[in-house]
């Protein structure tokens, strides 16, 4: 097999969910609550550890790490899982709207097991809900 079948295979064996969510603040304001660890850990995880580009998320004594493979100042970040061999990932992508000035959270996030998105997206909601709390949106 070719490196470009193999490649075009790993794609289609992922599940994307991208999911938009409305949120009242500022683009800088919701920009550091999505890559850096003090924001994350306020609505994403118990708590983050970084080094590097690599951030470690820790949950009730369970963790995982990601690396940062992309970001665009308050416009776009993007974590590549790499605790496992999957190629699961999530991002996040600031819009705001050309005439409302309306800010929009869309959160996209990859998974290997296309059984899992219903409990991708309850997930998702519970922790923008979260992050919305955490800045008073």
């Amino acid at each position: 097999m070719k490196k470009t079948e193999k490649m075009k295979e790993e794609v289609d064996d992922i599940t994307r969910v991208e999911l938009e969510f409305s949120v009242n603040t500022s683009p800088n304001i919701l920009f550091q609550r999505l890559c850096t660890p003090h924001g994350l850990s306020e609505w994403f995880a118990d708590d983050v550890n970084l080094s590097g580009k690599t951030f470690t998320f820790i949950w009730k004594g369970t963790s995982r790490q990601a690396e940062l493979v992309e970001l665009k100042v308050n416009k776009y970040v993007k974590f590549q899982w790499i605790d496992d061999d999957s190629n699961a990932s999530f991002s996040f992508k600031i819009s705001t709207d050309d005439i409302t000035g309306d800010i929009s959270l869309i959160v996209i996030e990859d998974i290997d097991d296309p059984e899992e998105e219903e409990e991708v997206k309850t997930l998702w909601l519970h922790q923008v809900n979260e992050l919305k709390r955490a800045i008073g949106a």
